[in-house]
């Protein structure tokens, strides 16, 4: 009988303490609660940390985050005004602010999320077909471009590596962008916080268009840059032949110089060696008539000579050989 008061007693305290547990639950200080009993959301949510109690077995606890959450949209192709197509990144921070309503119409995060990927990807959308693609990229209104100090005037004024002027810019873009979606989301409970562009990418059949125009802009500056060279290298070829020829000249001029004085010279000398004696000028004489010999005479040469001549006073004693053919006549 002891026995079974005993186990009779265990069965009750087990009982109890099952029963105490299962209506004592705890909230984080990170989490917000909702008490749903058969179902149905019961009483107001409960957004105090600590140690709460609730109706055993036909109650159950919904936590739910009430920190601020994080969406990150995937990368979606989508036209611009200018009928250009991109790839827009976005993403998204927001927080539960009416759990009730939120758990009423979403339950999960999971379903927030999906929701969230709908909304703000419609008017993602939505904001970039309105805008032309210059609106989305830059960020400044006024800003001065940073432009090539070699460009020249000209090309300045057809303002070659100018920006292209905008009215809003992408924090504009990005604030219209929040404030539809803000509105959307705000009927299931959640508050959107912020967006941004996480990353804007030109679409493959954009790329190229791109590319041209800034090889089209570089090709202007480079076939100046190539022009300019041009005209310095026949500048300096054009000087080169100018000094080539000066040098030249110059050189003829001083060798001619030389050789003047050098042959002036020379006849001095001669003049001063044969001078010396009449012997001396007969022999010089001699001596420059067997070398016109040389040069005027040669195979099968025919010489028509007065007999007074200086050329046939030489030639008149000399005997014929095989090469030379000499005929007399006086």
């Amino acid at each position: 009988m002891n026995g079974f008061k005993q186990l009779t007693f265990l069965a009750i305290f087990f009982i109890v303490i099952y029963v105490v547990k299962s209506s004592i639950y705890t909230v984080s200080e990170v989490e917000q609660v909702i008490i749903t009993q058969f179902g149905k959301p019961v009483g107001l949510p409960v957004t105090n940390a600590g140690l709460k109690f609730k109706l055993p077995f036909i109650q159950d606890v919904n936590p739910i985050d009430k920190r601020v959450l994080e969406w990150d949209g995937t990368p979606s192709d989508m036209p611009t005004k200018d009928k250009l197509y991109i790839s827009v990144d976005l993403y998204a921070r927001w927080r539960i602010t009416a759990p009730l309503q939120y758990f009423l119409r979403l339950r999960d995060e999971r379903s927030a999320q999906s929701r969230l990927d709908d909304i703000l990807g419609s008017e993602t959308r939505n904001a970039v077909a309105k805008h032309e693609l210059i609106e989305i990229i830059r960020t400044t209104k006024n800003r001065e471009p940073l432009r090539d100090e070699l460009l020249t005037e000209t090309e300045r004024e057809q303002k070659l590596g100018a920006l292209v002027p905008i009215n809003k810019g992408r924090k504009l873009v990005e604030q219209e962008i929040f404030k539809a979606a803000a509105e959307k989301v705000h009927v299931f409970g959640i508050e959107l916080l912020d967006i941004r562009f996480k990353r804007i990418n030109y679409n493959a059949s954009v790329r190229p268009k791109i590319y041209d125009r800034m090889i089209s802009e570089r090709r202007q500056i480079a076939e100046r840059f190539l022009s300019e060279g041009n005209g310095e290298a026949a500048r300096i070829r054009g000087n080169r032949v100018r000094d080539l020829n000066k040098i030249q000249s110059e050189a003829y001029h001083q060798v001619e110089q030389i050789r003047g004085l050098a042959d002036a010279k020379a006849t001095e000398i001669y003049s001063s060696a044969y001078n010396q004696s009449p012997e001396a000028i007969a022999f010089y004489e001699f001596t420059r008539m067997m070398q016109s010999y040389k040069s005027i005479i040669g195979k099968n040469t025919t010489l028509v000579l007065s007999t007074d001549s200086d050329l046939f006073k030489f030639l008149k004693g000399m005997s014929p050989d095989n090469n030379v053919s000499i005929n007399i006549k006086e």
